[in-house]
């Protein structure tokens, strides 16, 4: 056996330079932009000449780095092995080998040692995790002791209802266009964003200001991120993903309907789409099946990751060591007004670089550049975590930059953990979930499991996208639209780091953020053409469209429908057209999805939970409500670090902490003089806007070390 090993190892390099040499070619380097013949560069090429296309955009924001790249690159490996081994021995006569003596648990076990999947799954010693009582680990490794990898980066997304691909394993649903599932072909997803979610009308929220869209993706970009497969050309073949319309893995294009308002009739085009990466050993079958798992490359849990980092490597490049006083790195050429901006990208190939020379922002979460608003929360969040250094060291003289940083990273998710579930979920969920599921904290359980589910990562937190302006709102200290700085259309602010740096910095954003209305989602006007027709629209014509998008994905992971997920959550299952629109309160939009899917059972999640009526007093139908809920429940519950837990802050510091206030973030760090006291609330200026003078200061004395 020792001897098959070798071969197979040796073997597995060939075959995989023969099938798919790109695989061994863009991931052999640790620093991919050494290889100079990566499709990866030639899209990074494209976007210095200002000639990208929207799938070199989401190929460059979804291509997984650090400790991430190592453990998709490993599953890579892993999975195109054993696929390669397969084919080898069914090719092979029954009489010469024996597919059952070879293709063992054993010979698995060995694939994954050889791939270096093994290695993301070894036991961690959490004894060797230095300070693991008391702060966080970047990675959160070790915050439950007995499952020390729960709720950690670069683990799988967890399934609350099992995978369904289309060959139970692997293959996303709908990957044979013409092969029916319960008895009806599945539309083009495509087709569902044209006729279901196209939005008619553009309506403002009556209640909550657009802080509460941007926020939630701030929140989202916390808690969940799924890499794409780095491999951009077919396997087996040279075929980039950009210029096939046919479902080779890793592609999965989205094919355009006829009659399609933006492509034409019978257009030959379609968008690109590459999977999502698998997670090691998941998708294989040696005797038993196991279905693909994604991997969330970012911590579960509500601990300021997007701007800290979550992973050391991360973490450690973002913190300013060239003092002791624990602050987190800003940028050296420009100034906000004198106040600090985030740092450049430290390369000159990111997607920013043809926009005026200026580089992309470097944060935390590498998507802190998808728009300038949310680019702005990036910038105040990192200003006030260099606030807070510097006061905890004015408090706390014989602190060192690492004690210092700490202490400020653990107030920063402690804010985050306060804001979210005290003035950011009881907007989104309404009452009475948060009454049922959300309301007093019922301490730190070890036997929850915090992990992010893949239906919440690819479906119910994605409902945001249906709350977002086309525009943003850049406004004056009279909080009426800028004169010299207009707010430009969504697309327009895509990567576009310059237009902080040039156009007045982050205050008129904040204050667009708290002065302006979200959108209003109705069933007529689900999401905004900017995100629709023209998602990273630059020079080119062919712009993506964020609906389709999220329901592929949702085929990609083997989401299952509409209906099991309302069974999940206790809800009714429609079987027809009468239950259906009782349902959806729409008598329309419940025809109108049947002519489409043939059945309730087989709606895309995704769809089915933005068009069902909102709950009172929230922005979710009941199925997506149930899902933010039942997951937010599980991050509180199963977080050792929650603010509230016993130990994790003394009594005064959490008395301290439940007073935070994101008007005083806003105060302490802008030159912003006048805000509304909560700044998720919409209402016109003069109508409870408060002057900073007036909004108590952030009290730190209980972190005076003599005080506690």
């Amino acid at each position: 056996m020792n001897l098959f090993l070798c071969l197979l190892a040796a073997g597995l390099y060939l075959e995989l330079m023969r099938h798919s040499p790109a695989l061994i070619d863009v991931q052999k380097n640790e620093d991919i932009s050494k290889c100079d013949l990566s499709p990866c560069l030639r899209c990074i090429d494209r976007v210095k000449r200002n000639a990208a296309n929207p799938s070199d955009v989401i190929r460059l924001l979804k291509q997984p780095a650090g400790q991430t790249r190592n453990a998709v690159r490993a599953a890579d490996y892993m999975d195109h092995a054993v696929k390669l081994i397969k084919r080898s021995l069914e090719a092979r006569h029954k009489r010469s080998i024996n597919e059952t003596d070879l293709a063992t648990l054993q010979v698995l076990q060995s694939v994954s040692a050889l791939t270096g999947c093994s290695i993301q799954q070894r036991p961690t010693n959490c004894s060797a995790v230095p300070n693991i009582d008391t702060f966080r680990s970047a990675n959160s490794i070790c915050n439950n002791r007995q499952n020390t990898r729960w709720g950690s980066s670069n683990t799988p997304f967890a399934r609350w209802l099992p995978a369904e691909y289309q060959d139970g394993t692997s293959l996303p649903r709908g990957w044979s266009p013409q092969q029916p599932i319960n008895n009806q072909i599945l539309p083009l997803v495509r087709a569902v964003s044209n006729r279901i979610v196209n939005a008619i009308n553009i309506n403002n929220d009556p209640q909550y200001s657009h802080l509460v869209t941007i926020f939630g993706q701030f929140t989202d970009h916390d808690l969940t991120f799924t890499p794409t497969s780095p491999i951009i050309t077919t396997y087996g073949g040279p075929t980039n993903c950009d210029q096939t319309c046919s479902n080779i893995e890793p592609c999965f294009p989205i094919r355009i309907p006829s009659m399609d308002p933006r492509f034409g009739i019978n257009s030959q085009q379609c968008i690109p789409f590459v999977r999502s990466a698998a997670t090691c050993g998941s998708g294989q079958t040696f005797g038993t099946t196991t279905a693909r798992q994604q991997l969330n490359s970012l911590t579960s849990f509500i601990d300021a990751g997007q701007v800290y980092g979550s992973d050391e490597g991360t973490a450690r490049s973002l913190r300013d060591l060239t003092s002791n006083r624990g602050l987190l790195r800003v940028n050296t050429q420009f100034n906000d007004n004198g106040r600090e901006l985030l740092p450049f990208v430290n390369s000159s190939t990111n997607f920013c670089a043809n926009r005026r020379f200026i580089s992309c922002d470097r944060a935390g979460d590498g998507r802190s550049n998808e728009n300038i608003a949310l680019t702005s929360l990036h910038t105040l969040m990192l200003r006030e975590h260099n606030r807070l250094a510097r006061a905890l060291a004015q408090l706390n003289p014989t602190w060192d930059g690492e004690r210092l940083y700490q202490e400020a990273r653990k107030i920063m998710g402690a804010y985050l953990q306060v804001i979210t579930f005290r003035d950011y979920l009881p907007q989104i969920l309404g009452p009475e979930l948060v009454s049922r599921q959300l309301s007093n904290y019922p301490g730190y359980d070890q036997n929850v499991d915090p992990s992010i589910a893949n239906v919440f990562a690819t479906a119910a937190f994605r409902f945001g996208h249906t709350m977002v302006q086309p525009f943003i709102f850049r406004l004056n200290e009279q909080y009426n639209d800028h004169p010299n700085f207009p707010g430009p259309f969504l697309h327009l602010t895509f990567f576009a780091s310059w237009r902080v740096v040039f156009e007045g910095g982050v205050d008129p954003l904040l204050r667009g953020l708290a002065g302006r209305p979200a959108k209003l989602n109705t069933q007529s006007s689900i999401m905004n053409d900017e995100l629709r027709e023209r998602l990273f629209k630059f020079s080119a014509t062919l712009a993506s469209d964020l609906a389709s998008l999220n329901m592929q994905r949702g085929r990609d992971h083997g989401i299952p429908g509409y209906n099991k997920w309302r069974r999940f959550c206790g809800l009714s299952q429609p079987q027809n057209l009468a239950e259906l629109t009782v349902v959806m309160n729409n008598a329309d939009l419940a025809r109108n999805l049947l002519e489409l899917y043939g059945t309730p059972d087989n709606i895309d999640v995704w769809v089915g939970g933005v068009a069902e009526p909102l709950v009172p007093g929230g922005k979710v139908g009941p199925l997506f409500g149930c899902m933010i809920a039942t997951q937010f429940q599980k991050i509180r519950q199963g977080d050792r670090f929650w603010w509230e837990n016993n130990g994790v802050f003394t009594a005064k510091q959490r008395q301290s902490l439940s007073r935070t206030s994101f008007a005083r973030i806003f105060c302490d760090n802008t030159g912003i003089t006048e805000v509304p006291r909560n700044p998720f609330l919409y209402r016109p200026r003069g109508a409870g806007y408060t002057p900073c003078v007036s909004i108590p200061a952030f009290d730190l004395s209980p972190w005076k070390e003599d005080g506690k």
